[in-house]
């Protein structure tokens, strides 16, 4: 009974490895003639395993938060549609796909209040992967099977093969070309050698006496070489220019009139503490200014608490998935605030609150928090 040979399963590294160098010489147009390089795998295995996993310009970083967003959005607005889905985020339909079920998982976990480690989506012992072209290839083993060494070599020697019917043809007519063009330029080559090959003494000494007139004219133009020439200096030395500094903004006499307005209020103070007048007027007047107040600084308020759009809008594709029929009456399955504007879903930027703006015209003082300080002010009447 003959051997029946059942194509797809697990990709392999070498399989990987053949399929890139066959795209690389035949294209990705051609998969008939790929899949003949490999007997385990047919056309349209090929051509789902180079645009689900090989191909370069696949993304296979983290997902983002924006791209979780956006998924989520665009899956509410097109659901089941992830071929469409898939370049407007830049991902593949596989990716998006699984992504999504695990966003819905997650959300699911969160609303029964429990976290299991086992992940649905992996298969268990004895299950076969429907879809094994959207995952890693797995390690070749360290003995081979000695139909995978055939194929191996099979596909060696054929995409090593650069030298066919047309190859052959193509560099005949090359080197025909090449043989055409050198026959043409060889007269002309011949005819250049014999013209240098004649000497002419008068036009060399006519030359000879330009050159001696432009050296005699550059010589006399030449001013500073000469100069360095006899005197022996190597280099010209460049005086080095004097330090030229912006005017100052405040002169001695106007920081000598500062210090002795100081120390005139601080005598002022220390005679009136000394002769014991302790008005609030003397102290508003003559106030120290070498201690600055240790004024009590306002905290930064909380920014307000953010909820997670993404946890939410996979919570209402749950429930929209899971609702029951319209003929039962009754309301509707309740839902999150969701967004239908555009096809973009919409961006949450946090601030940080201005401290200015919330608390205008407040100032911290010693023994109070944003009050205006209280020497000075007017005294509220007593009753």
């Amino acid at each position: 009974m003959p051997r029946i040979m059942i194509k797809g399963g697990v990709w392999r590294n070498t399989e990987d490895e053949i399929l890139k160098a066959a795209v690389m010489k035949y294209g990705k147009n051609q998969w008939s003639r790929i899949a003949s390089l490999l007997h385990r795998k047919s056309a349209k295995q090929c051509k789902a395993r180079w645009y689900e996993w090989l191909d370069p310009s696949i993304k296979k970083t983290e997902w983002s938060r924006e791209e979780e967003e956006k998924l989520l959005h665009l899956a509410k607005l097109m659901p089941t549609q992830w071929r469409t889905i898939a370049p407007i985020i830049g991902r593949t339909a596989a990716q998006c796909l699984e992504h999504y079920e695990f966003l819905l998982d997650k959300a699911a976990q969160r609303d029964n209040e429990e976290e299991t480690t086992d992940d649905p989506r992996k298969l268990k012992p004895g299950e076969i992967d429907p879809n094994p072209e959207t995952k890693p290839a797995r390690p070749d083993p360290i003995d081979m099977d000695e139909d995978e060494l055939e194929m191996l070599s099979e596909a060696r020697a054929r995409l090593a093969n650069t030298q066919g019917k047309k190859a052959k043809r193509k560099a005949r007519e090359k080197q025909l070309e090449e043989a055409r063009y050198l026959l043409v330029l060889l007269p002309v080559h011949n005819l250049e050698i014999s013209s240098t090959l004649i000497h002419d003494s008068e036009k060399e000494g006519r030359d000879r006496k330009k050159d001696k007139q432009h050296l005699k004219r550059k010589k006399e133009s030449d001013l500073p070489s000469a100069i360095l020439q006899t005197s022996g200096v190597s280099e010209f030395t460049k005086k080095r220019s004097k330090l030229v500094l912006p005017a100052p903004q405040i002169s001695d006499a106007e920081l000598q009139e500062v210090v002795k307005v100081g120390q005139a209020s601080e005598i002022a103070r220390q005679t009136a503490e000394e002769s014991g007048i302790t008005n609030s007027a003397s102290s508003t007047l003559l106030s120290e200014y070498n201690v600055t107040n240790n004024s009590i600084a306002l905290r930064t308020p909380r920014t307000p608490a953010s909820q997670d759009r993404i946890l939410q809008e996979a919570q209402n594709l749950m429930a929209l998935t899971n609702v029951d029929t319209p003929l039962k009456g009754g309301l509707n399955t309740p839902l999150h605030e969701s967004d239908f504007s555009g096809v973009t879903p919409q961006r949450q930027v946090v601030q940080t609150p201005n401290t200015v703006l919330s608390t205008p015209f407040r100032t911290p003082s010693n023994g109070t928090e944003g009050l205006t300080p209280r020497s000075g002010t007017t005294p509220k009447p007593t009753s």
